[in-house]
């Protein structure tokens, strides 16, 4: 696994050990953050502070693996924006490396994004079938990627809802994460294109769709499936009036002046993965309650990517 010392792999890799799985990591540990440490413990764990661009790192790691989860990535739309050449190098062509240093025998559990729908229809819920139409430049990396892993026959692709929640590794900068940090801390947000819609996702439910995918791996490869809460297609607005019942202080203001760097804005549905036996666990209401728990113990200085 590269990038397990992230948001989502600080979540999945204890999983996976649990399991009984062997797990290699490579991780540069970009943000500082010590979050494997309890990993350490298990002896079918192994931990490689390196570049996941490094092909002589990755080569002899890639001869010994079954199934390759890349997490390594620049993520989201404002990061890939300020820094454009590390997010295709790592986003993308190490990505490419590991598949092309793969054999006929190896799978990939590949961690995309619904971003990819770009701005969809008023109502229309997006389905694997959906025109992907990215409006950033982490969005479009992702959709090539995808149809690159995809090709191959051998891969999974995942396509995440906006992800929140408690992590190891945590993250304040993601949507859900950040509107309920302000509503605490600031007790007001002033929101811009407050009607875009997206679809939403916890992170530990990210990482039982992982352990899902690797279970049902030769069922589901070859194919990509949305990964969000079905009942979870909700505008910004509509986010921040469900955490304000939660944070009844919390204050709501909407300007005609400003701009989201993000523009994606759609509704997905999730059926095609339900259908494969996987449901969320977490719901919205009960993520909320777990950060407002959380931020008392954090605060915002280095939990973000930007």
């Amino acid at each position: 696994m590269t990038g397990g010392a992230g948001y989502i792999g600080s979540v999945l890799v204890p999983r996976l050990l649990e399991d009984g799985h062997a797990v290699t990591v490579v991780d540069n540990f970009m943000y500082g953050q010590s979050s494997l440490l309890d990993c350490c413990r298990y002896d079918r764990f192994s931990m490689i502070r390196g570049d996941v661009r490094d092909k002589a790192i990755m080569e002899p790691l890639m001869a010994k693996a079954e199934v390759i989860i890349p997490l390594a990535c620049l993520v989201g739309a404002p990061l890939c924006a300020q820094r454009p050449l590390e997010a295709k190098t790592i986003n993308f062509e190490a990505i490419k490396m590991l598949v092309d240093l793969s054999g006929p025998d190896q799978r990939f559990l590949l961690p995309t994004t619904n971003s990819g729908y770009g701005i969809g229809e008023e109502g229309i819920h997006c389905t694997e079938d959906s025109p992907l139409r990215p409006v950033s430049l982490y969005g479009t990396l992702k959709v090539e990627l995808e149809k690159l892993m995809l090709d191959t026959g051998r891969a999974v692709s995942f396509r995440l809802a906006t992800v929140f929640g408690i992590s190891p590794r945590m993250r304040i900068d993601l949507l859900v994460n950040d509107f309920t940090y302000r509503a605490l801390n600031d007790r007001f947000i002033v929101l811009f294109e407050s009607h875009f819609k997206r679809n939403y996702i916890h992170v530990r439910d990210i990482a039982r769709a992982f352990r899902h995918g690797l279970a049902n791996i030769e069922t589901m490869k070859g194919e990509a499936y949305n990964v969000g809460l079905s009942d979870a297609n909700l505008s910004k607005m509509e986010l921040c009036l469900e955490i304000k019942k939660h944070v009844p202080e919390f204050h709501i203001l909407e300007s005609n002046v400003g701009s989201d760097p993000d523009k994606r804005n759609y509704i997905v549905s999730n059926e095609k993965i339900e259908a494969t036996g996987f449901h969320p666990e977490v719901s919205l209401p009960l993520g909320i309650k777990e950060l407002l728990k959380g931020y008392q113990i954090i605060k915002r200085n280095s939990f973000a990517n930007i």
